[in-house]
């Protein structure tokens, strides 16, 4: 099984380099804030990779609402808190509802990651993988050759991608 992690962005600059919004430096609750959200990203990814679910999963629900809150508040340079992040996080807490066969809840959980950084390939992969397994290979067809876009080398959206194509000719061929 992969395990996709994420760094952290360091300051604004990092997260959009074509950013007009002067930096300032962070206040103290704001510096506080951005470490405990890391904090808490760091300890939800440790729990993952020990496949420790249940708590990874409950690290990564709080780290998402305390990105949500981080957010609503106006992101400030320093918070720490960026979008390959949040998109981990919901990546992530999606293998473990796919785990659990949460399949809807996983789904959802990588089309948020997807909302949040579209370039990142891995949830769009998962995503296909539930659509292909749930027989809705149209969808599944366009996952995968999305994650190709994104990344032509991506092996085992190549194979996805192929058997997917060979599937639906059967289930056409059938007429199911």
């Amino acid at each position: 099984m992969r395990k996709y992690l994420c760094r952290a962005a360091s300051n604004r600059s990092e997260i959009n380099p074509n950013s007009t919004r002067k930096a300032r430096p962070p206040t103290a609750m704001e510096g506080q804030q951005g470490q405990e959200n890391l904090a808490t990203l760091a300890l939800a990814q440790a729990h993952f990779q020990k496949g420790e679910y249940a708590e990874a999963e409950a690290l990564y629900s709080a780290y998402v609402r305390q990105y949500a809150c981080v957010a609503s508040e106006g992101e400030a340079p320093g918070s720490k808190c960026s979008p390959e992040d949040l998109a981990t996080a919901y990546n992530n807490r999606g293998q473990i509802k796919c785990f659990r066969v949460d399949f809807y809840e996983a789904m959802d959980g990588y089309t948020s990651a997807v909302e949040v950084q579209p370039s990142f390939e891995v949830p769009y992969y998962h995503r296909g993988l539930i659509l292909y397994r749930l027989g809705y290979f149209d969808d599944a067809l366009e996952d995968f050759k999305k994650v190709l876009d994104l990344n032509p080398g991506f092996q085992d959206a190549i194979l996805s991608l192929k058997q997917t194509v060979l599937d639906k000719k059967e289930k056409q061929r059938r007429n199911y």
